[in-house]
């Protein structure tokens, strides 16, 4: 089946422009076309020039295939996203995993509704220190992926998402930080960025408009060039552009990559 999603003639990719850092897709934007066609849409991201990739999920394949295609592709995929239980009950078979992938990071997508309170979050954060020790022993470091809930203000004004970078260790938990999500929480990255230098290095690039609606990146109201320059100050190694609901998720890939690659940063 490779290469049938993507409608392609060849799989050779592009040559990279050395001046600009390697982009990376979250794979959840095509988690459609992953079921139904696996490498041909990991074949029709390499060929547009993505370089890294994050999974939220293997799509019922073997950790071992996988990293078989990404290696066809020239892909790498420096993180990839694990419900908690992956991190507390399984940790062992993640750790397995995260190596045969090539992950450096692995990264925590959602708190469920039940913690999201003082004690839970702080609950959280200890659970997150506890299996991040673990994994730094096994030479991975974990990650915290927000949305939008963790900036709403909780009782004594502090928010969720400042009880888990206060209370995690800065050695062995890093921060995802969604940028469209922050922004829905009302919340400025900026001065996240600004404020916690060395917590960051990872960021998803997802575009709102206006309205508050996500659009591809590049067509909505966000200052990206400000944004990337200082994500890159703060210490972000990796960026994934990403839309949870593109309605041609290939096409996005192609207009977000093309979007990225004329900013230069």
């Amino acid at each position: 089946m490779l290469g049938r999603v993507a409608g392609l003639g060849s799989t050779d990719r592009p040559s990279a422009r050395p001046s600009v850092r390697p982009l990376g897709i979250q794979l959840y934007t095509l988690r459609d076309l992953l079921k139904d066609d696996f490498e041909g849409t990991i074949a029709a991201l390499a060929q547009i020039g993505y370089q890294e990739v994050e999974f939220a999920g293997l799509y019922g394949r073997a950790a071992g295939d996988v990293r078989k295609v990404l290696d066809r592709h020239k892909l790498k995929a420096p993180s990839g996203h694990y419900g908690i239980p992956a991190i507390t009950d399984t940790l062992e078979q993640t750790i397995a995993e995260a190596k045969t992938l090539g992950h450096r990071y692995v990264v925590v997508p959602w708190l469920p509704e039940e913690v999201r309170n003082p004690d839970g979050y702080a609950r959280s954060a200890d659970t997150f220190n506890e299996a991040g020790e673990r994994l730094r022993k096994a030479g991975l470091t974990l990650g915290y992926h927000n949305h939008w809930f963790e900036f709403d203000a909780l009782e004594g004004g502090r928010c969720g998402y400042d009880i888990l970078l206060d209370r995690t260790r800065r050695e062995l938990v890093v921060m995802e930080l969604d940028l469209f999500w922050i922004r829905k929480g009302g919340r400025d990255a900026l001065s996240y960025f600004a404020n916690h230098p060395g917590r960051f290095r990872m960021v998803h690039v997802k575009d709102m408009a206006a309205d508050g609606a996500m659009v591809d990146v590049g067509q909505g109201a966000m200052d990206w060039p400000t944004l990337l320059e200082a994500a890159k100050r703060a210490g972000v190694e990796h960026r994934f552009v990403e839309h949870d609901e593109a309605k041609d998720p290939l096409a996005f890939a192609r207009s977000s990559f093309a979007f990225m690659e004329q900013l230069r940063i």
